[in-house]
């Protein structure tokens, strides 16, 4: 089983970029795909990006399109979800995950429930 523990976040200014980070624990991480979910107040949990697991692959919801990016180094056993443009709309608690099974490939990954390993979350607001 994977542990993962999340760093960063926080507050910023419409416009402005943030980086959260995702360290693993396991043997298995380099064998899985990496999950990026968020949740805002009153809203349900929601796919943000994925990675594959050996990095090369990446998918993301059209509303991140073009200002976020997710990234992972297998040798640190990191992750990472670097967010650019930042607007209001994008404040929530955003999750790391990681996929139960290994090499899977991404188009079944948009569903918080394929993933068995999450981080504790981070909060990022973006203030107007």
């Amino acid at each position: 089983q994977v542990q993962l523990v999340q760093s960063g976040g926080g507050l910023v200014q419409v416009g402005g970029s943030l980086r959260v980070s995702c360290a693993a624990s396991g043997r298995t991480f380099s064998t899985k795909a990496m999950g990026w979910f968020r949740q805002a107040p009153d809203k349900e949990r929601e796919f943000v990006a994925v990675i594959n697991w050996s990095g090369d692959s990446r998918s993301y919801a059209d509303f991140v399109k073009g200002r976020f990016t997710v990234s992972r180094d297998n040798a640190k056993n990191m992750g990472y979800l670097q967010m650019d443009s930042l607007k209001p709309d994008d404040t929530a608690v955003y999750y790391c995950a990681v996929d139960r099974y290994p090499f899977r490939p991404l188009l079944q990954l948009t569903r918080d429930a394929e993933f068995g390993s999450w981080g504790q979350g981070t909060q990022v607001t973006v203030s107007s």
